[in-house]
This record gives structure tokens, sequence and C-alpha cells, in this order.
């Protein structure tokens, strides 16, 4: 296939902010792709040449970008760099610059989308002694057979920010439309809600579960092509990372037991570092992120090896750390910085031990255990760990259908410096990638948002050099929506490991464009954000704005784009404010 045809649906994508538009859009191009195309296409479609787990990323620099813009059209560094602060994308910047070259040699090469695709990819693996000129080469390449409306797009997929729209969802739902579902796209526009047919939700859960199970939609697209019973046979496998469970927050015990049911099984809400560890042939433990951190915990490794009883596994757990000299339980920032940690890795963790809290199994010598009831695999997790105190345990426990005795527990939590406790349907299965309502939490504490950095200021006067003022986004079915300004906080935490100069380098590799002394940034880095309170607001996207932000600590090793607070998060505790 032509390059040119993948460019003209990210232009239509472009054009509209209509979710149902893309997904119609979507859908009609992944139709007449075929098999052999599919994998890399969509990826493509994403703005990426890997699966959203895979540690391999293009990580390609502005610098260089600017420097094969300038190869490929034969203008200088300086005249890119400054065209790109006019415009504030390097993507139009190749456009506008390939045009005039194109104009005046009339000269251009049809370029494939698997040419496109594997000189990205190979960008990923290019290292060593001259890999900065192997880069730029493999860039250039591209710019200089490309059409102008194909540079835009080439440099904003190596720059990971292609900048058309196609969120989790709409991704899912094209594959559906395309493949699973017979839709009529005129009706759907005249309001015919889908979302309301019981068989059209059936065939989304299927596509969902199969994409919870893999985190790659070349996967599910290519196994919905065949057909509805393909897709049901992707399944978890061992190495390969999958969405963890999460349950949403109930106000009052009361109203957790009516959630979940009675008897059920309660347990401590750990302030620590969720971990997905996977067994096989190796140990590799996984955070929510879907990113490998097995280098940075190697005590933890140890402890499976040494303490649980299987061939082959996957559990879910928390490590949560603790103080080497008192025993006592730390708060989740100071682990965190353990997993930036690349050297001096057992040093650290001398200094900043973990103990490892299992508290789920999904996967089992070789077979699969998510749609058994969660007592059958407690009672598993029970026969194969073996526990050994600040090292590896099971969670601590009780079932009870009792609110007195739940309160009790509650406050013993408390105590030993956790969060609240968790409610659990003793029947219920585990769903990956969901927030599910036979699993909640219950914490007395404020509640707080994670939200996405997407823009900023250059300091001044003492903050010189530094960014500050920090602008903040939910997330959406289509993206993010700014919701604020935050920039307290953060000189109190400090001594946790995040200040202002951590932050900005953080942030420097995320910078999209910069006019005066605002900065817009890529979506990347995560917030938690504590609030007095959430107002109606004229002044960002989302239409509501946090009274008296200030940030709590990093979540950006644990939590990704998608685990953001969502808009509907921020309605529902608006609401539940005015109750």
């Amino acid at each position: 296939m032509k390059y040119e045809e993948l460019v003209s649906v990210y232009s239509e994508l472009e054009a509209t902010s209509k979710r149902l538009e893309k997904t119609h859009i979507l859908s009609e191009f992944l139709k007449k792709i075929s098999k052999e195309d599919m994998e890399f296409i969509v990826y493509l479609l994403q703005g990426k040449v890997f699966p959203v787990w895979d540690e391999s990323k293009i990580g390609v620099a502005a610098r260089i970008v600017i420097k094969a813009i300038s190869i490929a059209t034969g203008r200088k560094s300086d005249t890119v760099e400054n065209e790109w602060k006019r415009t504030g994308d390097l993507g139009l910047v190749a456009e506008n610059l390939i045009a005039k070259k194109k104009q005046a040699t009339l000269f251009s090469t049809d370029i494939t989308v698997k040419k496109v695709f594997n000189n990205l990819r190979k960008l990923a693996t290019t290292e060593g002694t001259g890999s900065v000129d192997q880069k730029i080469g493999l860039i250039s390449e591209l710019l200089t057979s490309a059409k102008p409306l194909e540079a835009r797009y080439i440099v904003r997929t190596v720059l990971d920010d292609l900048r058309v729209g196609v969120a989790t969802g709409t991704m899912r739902d094209a594959i559906v439309w395309a493949f699973l579902y017979n839709t009529d796209y005129d009706k759907i526009e005249k309001k015919m809600d889908l979302d309301k047919r019981e068989d059209y939700k059936k065939v989304v859960e299927v596509a969902q579960n199969a994409y919870n199970m893999c985190n790659d939609f070349s996967m599910v697209a290519i196994a919905a092509k065949v057909g509805i019973s393909s897709l049901k046979k992707i399944k978890l496998q061992v190495g390969r990372p999958v969405q963890v469970m999460l349950g949403p927050k109930e106000p009052t015990i009361e109203a957790a037991f009516k959630r979940v049911g009675k008897p059920a099984a309660l347990e401590y809400k750990y302030d620590g570092f969720r971990m997905l560890v996977h067994k096989g042939k190796r140990v590799d433990i996984f955070t929510r992120r879907l990113e490998n951190v097995t280098k940075q915990f190697p005590e933890v490794v140890r402890y499976i090896n040494e303490n649980v009883k299987a061939h082959s596994f996957i559990i879910d757990g928390e490590g949560v750390g603790f103080d080497a000299k008192t025993n006592k339980y730390q708060p989740f920032q100071q682990i965190s910085q353990r997993i930036r940690r690349k050297y001096g890795i057992d040093e650290i963790a001398r200094k900043l031990p973990v103990e490892f809290n299992v508290f789920d199994i999904l996967y089992y010598d070789g077979k699969s255990v998510i749609d058994e009831p969660f007592r059958r695999r407690r009672k598993l997790l029970q026969s194969i760990v073996k526990e050994a105190p600040k090292k590896i345990v099971l969670s601590t426990q009780i079932i009870t259908d009792d609110e007195t005795k739940a309160t009790e527990f509650f406050d013993e939590a408390k105590k030993k410096g956790f969060e609240g406790i968790m409610f659990k349907a003793i029947d219920s299965p585990y769903k990956p990638g969901s927030r599910v309502g036979h699993m909640v939490k219950y914490k007395t504490a404020m509640e707080t948002l994670d939200l996405v950095v997407v823009g900023a200021e250059w300091g001044e006067g003492k903050r010189s050099g530094w960014l500050t003022s920090f602008t903040v986004a939910c997330k959406t079915d289509d993206g993010v929506m700014t919701i604020g300004k935050v920039g307290t906080g953060i000189k109190e935490l400090e001594a946790e490991g995040l200040s202002f100069n951590e932050l900005t380098n953080m942030l420097k590799p995320h910078i999209i464009s910069e006019k005066g002394r605002e900065v817009k940034i890529r979506p990347a880095i995560v917030l938690e954000i504590k609030f007095e309170e959430i107002q109606k607001s004229p002044t960002y996207e989302s239409g509501y704005a946090l009274r008296f932000p200030r940030v709590v600590r990093d979540r950006t090793m644990e939590r990704g784009i998608d685990d953001a607070s969502d808009l509907d998060y921020v309605e529902e505790l608006f609401r539940q404010q005015k109750k």
C-alpha cells in the first residue's frame, strides 16, 4: 500500500473532532487492508510502531528531526528551528519546506507504508557509535522521497505526536464496526444510540476483553478480520503484560457492602507500587503502565523464585516500601525513587526495601484462572505462596458481613499507615483493564485526581531555567481536556525526589512547541493533584477548574495517559461535593 493512502486517512481524522466520524473513517479504511498489511498499518494509525507494552521506543529528539529536515530540504538547521518556533509543529515545518523544494525540483517518489514502518522501527534499534547519523539518515531518506503532506505525518510519528485523535476506545469501536457488527453510519449520526443495544454491547465487550488480554490492537484487528470466534481465542500469555483490575471508590462502608454484596473479602489498601509478576522461563515484573521493571526489583525476583511454588503464573500484588531500620511502612513517594533508578540498584534496594503483598492470581501452570471466583483464587494463592514477612506475604484479609468489624479493620489499616481498605465480592472473576463494581475502595482521605501535564511556563527570577505553572488535563474518549494550572506543592516534595528541576528534566523531551514563556507539552507525565473544590469554569476545555490545586506526587511510573482521571470521574466528584 502506498503511504499516501494512509496519509489521506490521517488528514480525514485530523479534520474532525467527532468521535463517531473518526470511528467511521477508521472502520472503512480497515475493511480495505489485507491481513498481511494489518499489523503495521494498525500500529501506524495509532502513531506507533510497537505495541504499547513493548519496551522499544522510537525515542528520537526534536534536534535529530531538525537535522533530518535540513538535509532533506537543503535548508539550514537554523531556518528549520526558526520555523518550528513560529509554527510550533515540526510536522508542518517539514510539510512547508518539502513543498517549496518540490516546486523547485518537481521531484517525488512514491513510498510505501511498509517502507515508512521499517525505517521508523530501525530508529528504535539503532544504537552505539554513529547511531545519531544513522537515525538522521533513516528519517531524511523518507523525507527526501515524501510528498509534503506525507512529510508532516512522518515527522509527527517520529516525535510520537501524530495529532489525529485515535484514542483506545475509538480504535476498538472501529475494529468492531469494520469486522464484527454491521452499522449504518447515517443512522448513527442521527442519534441512534448503539451503546443501548445489548447485542452491540456484547460484541464490544468481546473486543475489549481481547485487547485487555494482549494490549495490542494489531493482534485484535487481525483476529477480528477472521471473526468473533478467533477474537475469543486471544488469551493471557505469560511474559506479555496485561492490564490490572481496578476498583472505584465508595464514600461509606455501607455503600461499599451494598456494591459488592455480603459477606465480602476486606483487604488493606496499600500505598505502594502495583506489580503484575509473570513467571515462565524467567520472572518479569510489570507495572500498571505495562512497563518492565524487573531490573529495579531484584529482591522481589528472588522472593518469587524462593517462595512461590508453581512452574508458571501471573500474580497481582503491591510492592510496599518500608524503613530498613524501623520496619515501618513508607509512602509511595519513597519507593518511586526505585522505579527511576537504572544504576546502583543493590544499594538502593538495601536503603529502600520493599515487601511484596500478593492479593490475586490470573494464571497458574498453563491455565487462565481469571474466571474462577475470587475465593478460589485466594485459596490457590494460599497453597502456593510461602509467606516471609517483609519479603513476600499475602494481603491481610478478613471475610465479614458486619459493618462494625469492617470499621475496626479500616481503623487497623490506617494505624499501620495504609490508605484504607478494599471490598471484594468473594465470587467475582478477575477483569483485566476494568474498573469493576465487584471490587471497591474505601478511604477517608480527600479524593485526588491523576492529571496529565500538557503545558507549562518558563520560570523567572529564582526559578529561571525551570518549568513552572503546569497546565494539567483529564482524560476523555478523544484525548485530554485541560482542567487547571498548578505550581504549589512541588517545593515541599524535594526530599522525596520531586523538584522543579527534576520535573523540568522529565518534561523537556516532551516539549512540542514554545511561544515566549509558554510551553506546549505532549501528554506523558502524570501528577497526582490534591484540591479543595471542583468548580464550573469556562476557562478550561473540560468546563471545570480546581480550587487551590496542589501537587501530591509524581505518578508517571505507574500511571499512563490511559490511567489518568477521566472527565466522567471529575463530573462524578463535582456532583458528590454538591450533595
